[in-house]
């Protein structure tokens, strides 16, 4: 008979402020072991030297991770003119250098190619997978990939700041599946220069916003006694861009057996997926049909 993980049954939403040198799952492990939590997950990886917002699911929230999936990200980093990567960021070893450097009106004027609707190459080290392989085991193997192009959406990339000749500041905004090292090496590319990321930290993840977040020592301080629940959010609000219905009583019950239940009348029209609340609490995601939703994921609560 298979053991049951051990740990406690809680659930909710912590926004960790990534540092720099921990890879996501090292702090997914680190949030699981402080709450003593039996379930975790995390929501957009971030690469180890990234910094900044990294949602961390507990508990039922896991179940609400792939209504994250096409929510915008916003970034905020800067790029090193001069150089092309193996990794496309600071970490790699250089391939080509140029002694050119972009003024911020030639920047600029490049920008408008990478908005809206593009095709994307991943970088060489990236965890998208080639015949079943992660791209940066093969990679670290010394082969180089001809990976293909994917679509992306692109909401924002404006220049904010350029220090100096050397460098440039950039927000960066996206759909799932963008890579800020492939627009630091693709701005390179067409501006003649070459061009890596310098430095990368994430600022928001749809409703999950920085100034929100806890660092890892503060996490730390409260690991394993009474307080820490107390930084944990809703499980409900990865669920912000998804409408709420009410359920009635009987359609609560129903819903939570994995039956359609009735629900309210609201902002939800005949096939819509929208999630169910009782008494304040989420107890189901689901399509709307003739007043009642039929339940793809339920939430015990």
């Amino acid at each position: 008979m298979a053991r049951g993980r051990k740990g406690r049954d809680v659930s909710g939403w912590l926004m960790v402020d990534k540092p720099a040198g921990l890879t996501s799952t090292a702090v997914v492990n680190k949030v699981r072991w402080a709450f003593d939590a039996k379930k975790a997950g995390h929501a957009g990886t971030l690469d180890p030297d990234a910094t900044g917002m990294l949602p961390v699911a507990l508990g039922e929230a896991t179940k609400t991770i792939p209504y994250l999936g096409d929510a915008l990200k916003g970034y905020d980093f800067t790029l090193r003119w001069g150089s092309a990567t193996t990794t496309d960021d600071a970490e790699g070893a250089i391939i080509a250098t140029s002694d050119l450097r972009p003024s911020a009106e030639d920047i600029r004027a490049a920008l408008p190619a990478f908005i809206g609707d593009i095709r994307q190459v991943p970088p060489q080290f990236s965890a998208v997978k080639v015949d079943g392989e992660r791209a940066y085991d093969i990679a670290r193997a010394g082969e180089v990939m001809e990976l293909e192009a994917r679509d992306l959406y692109v909401d924002a990339l404006d220049l904010t700041a350029t220090p100096d000749v050397d460098h440039a500041e950039l927000h960066f905004v996206c759909g799932s599946g963008g890579y800020v090292r492939s627009i630091a090496r693709d701005l390179g590319q067409v501006l003649g220069c070459f061009g890596h990321v310098l430095r990368l930290r994430r600022t928001w993840v749809g409703p999950f916003d920085i100034e929100a977040a806890v660092t890892m020592d503060q996490i730390e301080a409260l690991a394993r006694t009474p307080e820490i629940d107390t930084l944990l959010h809703p499980v409900a609000m990865a669920l912000a861009d998804l409408p709420e219905l009410k359920a009635t009583d009987a359609g609560a019950a129903r819903l939570r057996n994995g039956n359609p239940g009735q629900v309210l009348p609201g902002a939800a029209e005949y096939g819509d997926l929208a999630w169910a609340s009782y008494q304040g609490l989420p107890v189901a995601v689901g399509r709307l049909r003739a007043g009642e939703l039929h339940p793809d994921r339920v939430f015990n609560l």
